[in-house]
């Protein structure tokens, strides 16, 4: 009697335990997104990601691409989503977002850019002297 009392237990806290993993609620998270090609992350402050390519990823990525103020910026976002291994090359973790909360504005300012030095060997001509003498 006190074996099979022992795994009716045992059963109920495993079958119970699996219940709880798939009643889980998705997690909010704040980061910057970028969806470029065939791959999508989401940076925050101690936390970086990859993102499950899927629909949501998409319906995000148009959201976001309004906002963005080059090519390659990120976008400040809130979503809802699960994070779970990587079970392929790339990022420990990834996300799969469930639901946009909100995209804002990025609020930084830009990289300063810098002219490679070719660039400015082609200024040196006598037309742009003069333009500087005046």
């Amino acid at each position: 009697m006190k074996p099979s009392f022992i795994f009716i237990v045992l059963s109920i806290i495993i079958f119970s335990c699996k219940s709880e993993n798939k009643n889980e609620e998705p997690i909010l998270i704040r980061g910057e997104f970028i969806l470029i090609d065939d791959a999508a992350v989401i940076k925050g402050s101690d936390f970086i990601y990859g993102v499950v390519i899927d629909e949501i990823t998409h319906e995000l990525a148009k959201k976001v691409t309004p906002m963005q103020r080059e090519e390659y910026d990120m976008v400040p976002v809130v979503i809802k989503g699960f994070i779970k291994p990587n079970p392929e090359q790339g990022w420990e973790e990834i996300v799969e977002i469930k639901e946009i909360i909100g995209v804002s504005a990025p609020t930084s300012e830009l990289p300063t850019k810098i002219n490679s030095s070719e660039a400015e060997e082609g200024s040196g001509d006598d037309d742009s002297n003069k333009e500087k003498e005046n």
